[in-house]
């Protein structure tokens, strides 16, 4: 059985940092962790669990950290996570699968990545992310934001999930502003952006609400006509949400129509396309892509995923569609589909409960 290195970058968790490592202590052989200028008991905690804390100075480049980190490896794989990551108990006993079942032909593990979820701790909005590398294979880190893995070689897809615990510190419009100030100093010293770095400094600015200047740089990434399809597509979609709020609905129409152009409509773009005709009470046309949405598998989609537009989303759209349409048994129906999807949401459950009492008295 091959044995594993953690490797983790750490700033200020003390709030995190414990349950972080309780969960995966029982997994790794080997915990590196590197402090890059705490002031509270992160490095205290830390060294509950291992002995191998070490300090690097921050030089606003997480890259530089993280391969720092794995530089201090000493295992045959390296597995990374945050500090406000967790693996459920569930999650915990899959890698540890994973461990005594690993062959040395894998030189990456992906592992799905969970970041948000509903009331009912459901996954909201997911992707993947290549967490486990063979370390003679010295894959190393890219970019000081938004910082990527470059690797190669074979890939194993696991079903093994790592979920995000806890919201950043945040500015007044409820987004942490850390990535958007270095970003920001990057442009002050004159420095060129990549296609990716273009992508997500757009991604910052339409968190941060600043629309204008946000689809600047989206059609900016999109004309370099560079880099994974994936951010194209989710570049198109934002696209679309930034003009949604700036109420031009002509371009985000077109910014809709450009992610097809790409891959076939993820059920994102399709739910919001019927949500334009439906809100012009043109609901032939809104079950139309409602129906696709339901239709394309998800599982192909190796990008960004919001699951309620796979799921009870375009369900419960249907629903109130073909009610106006005049098909009441039908729009029941897909009520209780969403309801598969969310069997304790109010509205659904006030929906299904005037349906029997509808169908009933009719």
């Amino acid at each position: 059985m091959y044995k594993i290195s953690l490797c983790m970058i750490v700033k200020d968790e003390e709030e995190v940092l414990h349950q972080c490592l309780n969960s995966v202590k029982d997994i790794v052989d080997e915990m590196i962790i590197v402090d890059t200028g705490s002031s509270d008991k992160t490095k205290e905690i830390a060294k509950e669990f291992t002995e191998k804390v070490f300090d690097f100075k921050w030089i606003d480049d997480f890259s530089a950290a993280r391969n720092f980190a794995f530089s201090q490896a000493t295992m045959d794989y390296i597995f990374w996570i945050d500090a406000d990551d967790i693996l459920l108990e569930e999650d915990q006993e899959k890698f540890k699968q994973l461990k005594q079942e690993l062959t040395y032909d894998v030189d990456t593990v992906s592992m799905l990545y969970y970041i948000a979820f509903d009331e009912y701790d459901n996954p909201t909005f997911s992707y993947r992310r290549n967490r486990l590398v063979k370390r003679e294979k010295n894959f190393k880190w890219k970019g000081a934001v938004h910082e990527y893995l470059e690797f190669g070689g074979h890939v194993l897809s696991s079903d093994i999930a790592v979920r995000h615990r806890k919201k950043d510190k945040q500015n007044k419009t409820g987004q942490s502003d850390r990535n958007l100030k270095i970003y920001e100093k990057r442009l002050e010293k004159g420095e060129e952006f990549t296609p990716r770095d273009t992508f997500y400094y757009g991604n910052e600015l339409k968190d941060h609400r600043q629309f204008e200047k946000a689809i600047q740089y989206y059609h900016k990434f999109l004309d370099t006509d560079k880099g994974w399809i994936e951010d194209k597509i989710r570049a198109c979609i934002n696209l679309a949400a930034c003009y949604r709020n700036l109420e031009d609905t002509e371009k985000e129409i077109e910014a809709l129509v450009k992610s097809i152009t790409y891959d076939i409509p993820r059920p994102e773009a399709s739910c919001r396309m019927g949500d334009l005709y439906k809100e012009r009470k043109l609901y032939e046309k809104a079950i139309l892509w409602y129906q696709l949405a339901i239709q394309v598998n998800p599982e192909d989609n190796q990008g960004f995923r919001q699951e309620s537009y796979s799921t009870w989303y375009p369900y419960l759209q249907l629903c109130v569609c073909h009610w106006y349409m005049g098909d009441k048994e039908l729009a029941a129906l897909y009520n209780k589909k969403a309801k598969e999807y969310r069997p304790n949401d109010q509205t659904i459950l006030k929906n299904e409960a005037f349906f029997d009492q509808h169908l009933k008295t009719e």
